[in-house]
């Protein structure tokens, strides 16, 4: 909601300040198809230069993002920490029935309770892994630390592609623009016999290259690599809850306080509420009861 309305107020700010200003948007509109053609088919080109079939899918897909904004809310997280506590309390009590559970999440009555997390591999994965590795019986429960916190990096890093990609096409845009506008300047010359006003309008539309390329770069692309880098790392912060509640479950502290450290390291805005999560907490203990 906000990207769209974000683009609806630089396009009017920018054109209708030119336009209030004087400014006729006749050369812009006729130049502009041309420019576009040169600018943005040359950028398009030089991303999918620099990136393999999987990124360039990839980036496409997550441009959604600055649209729909981070995939988790403040529900999910409290179904995070429910899920973990279910988890962590059935490996106390009983660690071969948490083999079901850990062997196959798609049939995991548990993991069932929670579809959209069920339905994230990565987020499964990461808790089953986990888990699975718990069980071993390490001796230095840093080791396992030290195995999420490089999975975790990766898996960050990765994630953050699509806005290396983004940030790259934005970056060469004005440099593009350049380029257009030479051209123009190139046919400009080719032309140098013809009146100046003839000459003024080719100018123009040379110079609309220059512009467009500047435009595209700070005004939309370089805003949607930011805001699609924003998003991912908010996002992070699901995996970053993970790992804290499972790492201190190595440590062997009694599940509350594991669900309690988990909570207390989510992001102050997607927290959910003690009272709120201890009251699902109950329900899941009578349940089980």
């Amino acid at each position: 909601m906000f990207g769209m309305i974000g683009i609806v107020v630089i396009i009017l700010m920018v054109f209708g300040g030119f336009v209030l200003h004087g400014g006729h948007l006749e050369p812009i509109l006729h130049a502009l198809p041309f420019e576009m053609i040169i600018i943005g088919g040359a950028a398009v080109g030089a991303f999918l230069i620099s990136n393999d079939f999987a990124s360039v899918k990839g980036t496409v897909r997550d441009i959604g993002m600055v649209f729909k904004g981070p995939k988790w809310a403040i529900a999910d997280y409290r179904d995070l920490l429910c899920l973990l506590f279910e988890l962590v309390r059935l490996a106390r009590a009983n660690p071969v029935g948490l083999e079901e559970h850990v062997e196959n999440p798609e049939g995991s009555s548990i993991f069932a309770r929670y579809p959209k997390i069920q339905r994230d591999h990565a987020a499964v994965d990461l808790i089953c892994d986990t888990l699975r590795v718990a069980s071993m019986n390490y001796d230095d429960p840093h080791q396992v630390e030290e195995v999420l916190d490089k999975r975790m990096e990766a898996q960050l890093n990765h994630a953050l592609h699509s806005s290396h990609a983004l940030q790259t096409v934005a970056d060469g845009l004005p440099a593009l623009g350049i380029v257009a506008a030479v051209l123009g300047v190139i046919k400009t010359m080719g032309s140098i016999d013809q009146p100046p006003e003839v000459l003024g309008a080719m100018i123009g539309s040379a110079l609309v290259g220059t512009f467009l390329g500047v435009f595209l770069a700070y005004g939309l692309v370089g805003p949607f690599a930011a805001r699609v880098k924003q998003v991912v790392e908010e996002d992070a912060h699901f995996f970053q809850l993970i790992r804290e509640v499972l790492v201190a479950n190595l440590h062997h502290h009694p599940a509350n306080i594991c669900i309690e450290v988990g909570r207390q390291n989510t992001p102050h805005h997607m927290r959910p509420g003690f009272g709120d999560l201890e009251e699902a907490l109950r329900a899941l203990k009578q349940e089980a009861a």
